[in-house]
């Protein structure tokens, strides 16, 4: 199985309608497919210690990007 380098990291959207996010995850997502990162709480990132979580679960999670092929959606932290 092959995998990109690279995920999609965003904030934490919209779940409604035919044209967010999630509707797309739901449609196009197989079992090869990264997931789509989610920091859970955007406006935190000033706060040093969440910035440094998040920072800690992306860097976990980049290195065995593998594990999580066909994973929709992971949140961080």
């Amino acid at each position: 199985m092959t995998f990109l380098n690279s995920f999609l990291l965003t904030d934490n959207r919209s779940m409604k309608g035919p044209d967010s996010l999630e509707q797309t995850i739901r449609e196009e997502a197989t079992s090869s497919t990264l997931p789509v990162i989610t920091i859970g709480r955007l406006d935190r990132l000033d706060e040093h210690a969440y910035r440094k979580r998040c920072a800690t679960r992306l860097v976990e999670i980049a290195l065995d990007l593998e594990t999580y092929a066909g994973v929709t959606r992971l949140f961080i932290p």
